[in-house]
C-alpha cells in the first residue's frame, strides 16, 4: 500500500483531495471561530484547537465506520413516496442549528447586549466543545463521502485529512482575529453559514445544490468585502467646517451662522 502513495496518480489524488478538503473545512473553521469568540481571552486559543482536533477525531472515525454512513442512507420514515434516512434527520437538524445560532449571534452584534447580559451568558468551555462537537459530525458526513467517492486508497484519505486539518489549525487564530476585527467581516461570515446552513437542510430533504455556485457566491461577496475595507482604508475622514474655516470674503451656509 506505502508504494502506491508515490504513483503520479496518487499524489495528483492526495494534492486534489487536500485541496478540497480545505475547501470544505473552512466553514468549520469559521464557526469554531465564532463559537471560541464567545469564550474568556484566556480559553480562546484552547477551544479552537481542541474544536480542530475534535474533527480530526470525527472525520477519521467517520472515515473507518464508511459501510455505516452508507447504510444511513437507508429511510426509516417515510411519507409516501418520500423518504427520510437518519442522515437526511442529522443534515436537516445540524442545517438549523447552524442557522440559529447564527441567526442568534447576527441579533446580538445588531441588537448589542448590556455588561450584564455579557456576564450572564458568557460560554463555557464545555458548552463550547459540545456545539463544536454536533457541528464536527455533520461537516464530516460531507467531508468523508465526498472523499470516498474520488479516492478508494484510504490511506491517502486520511493523510490528506491530516494536512487539511492541521492547515486548519495553523490559520484558525489568523482567521479568528481577522473576523474580530473586522466586524462586517464576522456579519458576512454568520451569513455564510446561514446559507451553509440552509443548503444542508435542502440536502436532506433530497435537493441537490451544485455546491460550486455556493462557494462561487462566498468568494465572489467576500472579494466585494475585501473591496470595501481596502476603500474605507483609504478614503479620507470627512472634515466638517465651522465659522472659523471661512474667510471673511467667503460666504458662510446659513446653517453654520445659525449655530451658537
Amino acid at each position: 500500500m506505502l508504494e502506491q502513495l508515490f504513483t503520479l496518480e496518487s499524489i495528483v489524488s492526495l494534492l486534489t483531495l487536500t485541496a478540497l478538503e480545505i475547501i470544505l473545512g473552512i466553514d468549520n473553521v469559521v464557526f469554531i471561530s465564532i463559537i471560541a469568540g464567545k469564550l474568556p481571552p484566556e480559553q480562546q486559543g484552547k477551544g479552537r484547537t481542541i474544536g480542530i482536533l475534535l474533527a480530526l477525531v470525527a472525520r477519521i472515525g467517520l472515515l473507518f465506520s464508511v459501510s455505516w454512513i452508507i447504510g444511513l442512507k437507508e429511510p426509516i420514515l417515510t411519507f409516501g413516496d418520500f423518504g427520510l434516512s437518519l442522515r437526511d434527520i442529522i443534515l436537516m437538524a445540524g442545517g438549523l442549528f447552524l442557522i440559529a445560532k447564527s441567526v442568534s449571534e447576527i441579533h446580538h452584534k445588531l441588537e448589542g447586549v448590556s455588561e450584564e447580559e455579557k456576564e450572564i451568558k458568557a460560554m463555557s468551555l464545555q458548552s463550547a466543545i459540545i456545539q463544536i462537537i454536533l457541528i464536527d459530525i455533520v461537516f464530516s458526513f460531507d467531508s468523508i463521502l465526498t472523499a470516498v467517492s474520488l479516492v478508494e486508497n484510504v490511506l491517502i484519505i486520511v493523510i490528506a485529512i491530516v494536512i487539511s486539518l492541521a492547515f486548519m489549525l495553523a490559520f484558525a487564530k489568523p482567521i479568528s482575529d481577522f473576523i474580530d476585527k473586522h466586524p462586517t467581516m464576522k456579519l458576512l461570515a454568520l451569513s455564510f453559514l446561514i446559507m451553509i446552513g440552509f443548503l444542508l437542510v435542502v440536502e436532506g430533504l433530497h435537493v441537490e445544490v451544485p455546491k460550486g455556485y455556493i462557494y462561487f457566491a462566498m468568494a465572489f461577496a467576500l472579494g466585494v468585502e475585501f473591496l470595501n475595507m481596502k476603500l474605507r482604508k483609504n478614503s479620507k475622514p470627512v472634515k466638517l467646517r465651522n465659522k472659523m474655516d471661512y474667510n471673511a470674503e467667503d460666504k458662510i451656509p446659513d446653517e453654520i451662522v445659525k449655530e451658537k
